[in-house]
């Protein structure tokens, strides 16, 4: 159980980290981000960013072997690399709507799905 909410807490680590990362980017619209200086979206972004590691430094505490969970630090940030890449990719497609699913990408997923494989072999 510990696992499974490691991955969920990670998951929603990551859609605070891609907006507070590229959010920016999305909703330049605003009339307050775009006449806004870059210190100011800067300071909005870290304060999105917060909300990221509320989540970030539970999953990890909560996943880590030396605390009780399942999973050692590699297999920690491998798991973390993984749900950064395919929150980023949904968002990117399903949000952002800038790109396009290509056959790339899927030979991509294909590369990271064998990297969790090694990283998991024992």
């Amino acid at each position: 159980m510990k696992g499974l909410y490691t991955i969920l807490l990670l998951m929603v680590s990551n859609v605070f980290m891609t907006f507070a990362w590229y959010g920016h980017l999305k909703f330049k619209s605003l009339k307050f981000l775009d006449s806004a200086p870059l210190i100011g979206v800067i300071l909005l972004s870290w304060g999105i960013a917060l909300f990221e590691y509320c989540f970030m430094i539970p999953a990890n505490r909560i996943g880590f072997q030396g605390n009780g969970g399942p999973f050692s630090l590699i297999e920690l940030r491998v798991i973390q690399e993984v749900v950064s890449l395919t929150v980023f990719t949904l968002i990117s497609l399903f949000i952002f709507r800038t790109e396009s699913f290509r056959v790339n990408h899927i030979y991509s997923f294909m590369f990271i799905v064998l990297a969790v494989y090694f990283a998991f072999k024992k």
